[in-house]
């Protein structure tokens, strides 16, 4: 029994299985995260990247898991789906921590979405899901996109520190 329950994989399987999935997860959470910096909410680049990366890694490590059961231990049943369950009561909990009320209004909604999203962008793309990940990812890098043109704002022009912008439409 090996103690290293990945030391056998392939390059076909690094690459595809691994390096594919945090790459195009790295790409999506760099964007989400980068709008929400230059308009100077509280999780920008690294929030995004570091939840979107952990969602991923969880994803990749419950499929290696799975197939580990399946093939090397012969299972027949196997409940791995179990942990991403948990990454999202985890990204629940991350987002309620960046939502905020004061003087009557509730701040950091639409951060806490994009957290979250990002998020499962990590779980999706992780767990092999790639042309799926990729819609999503587009679906959602678009709608931020289009509704900050929308509202007048611009977020790949140089700075926004001075603007005072809503965190929702």
């Amino acid at each position: 029994m090996s103690y290293i329950l990945d030391s056998t994989i392939s390059l076909e399987q690094l690459f595809y299985v691994i390096l594919l999935p945090l790459f195009l997860t790295s790409v999506i959470a760099y964007f989400i995260g980068f709008e929400r910096q230059k308009i100077g909410k509280a999780a920008g680049i690294s929030s995004h990247m570091l939840v979107a990366f952990a969602s991923a890694a969880i994803a990749i490590m419950q499929r290696l898991l799975y197939e580990y059961e399946i093939q090397q231990l012969g299972m027949t049943e196997v409940q791995t789906q179990r942990i991403i369950a948990q990454v999202l009561t985890g990204i629940g909990f991350i987002g309620a921590g960046v939502i905020l009320k004061e003087k009557g209004s509730i701040k950091g909604i639409t951060t806490a979405t994009t957290i979250w999203s990002s998020a499962i962008i990590g779980l999706i793309l992780g767990s092999g899901f790639i042309v799926l990940g990729l819609i999503v990812g587009l679906f959602i890098f678009l709608f931020i996109f289009l509704r900050d043109l929308a509202r007048g704002f611009n977020p790949f022009r140089k700075d926004h520190s001075n603007e005072d912008t809503e965190d929702h439409l």
